[in-house]
């Protein structure tokens, strides 16, 4: 989700707007402006998702100091722990 939902609700919102006050053309037991304000419920709600999820999954930014542990095999079969901080 993140950025591309947020976009995508936000744009769910400007149509069922314009469907709901732009368009006056009516179907046979079809109505454009009910289908305009599901767009924007629809549109709000994922756009509050969207953010949640951005919100929550972004990094806090660190110092950009890293350390990894892996575990290094040579060709012999022999093992050894390793660990690295990246600066």
């Amino acid at each position: 989700m993140g950025r591309a939902g947020m976009v995508f609700s936000i744009i769910a919102v400007a149509v069922g707007a314009v469907l709901y006050w732009a368009v006056t053309s009516q179907g046979h037991g079809f109505r454009v402006s009910t289908v305009g304000v599901i767009l924007m419920i629809v549109g709000g709600v994922g756009f509050v998702a969207s953010a949640i999820v951005f919100a929550t999954s972004r990094r806090p930014a660190g110092s950009g100091q890293r350390s990894y542990d892996r575990q290094a095999v040579d060709p012999q079969e022999r093992s050894s722990e390793v660990h690295e901080e990246v600066h």
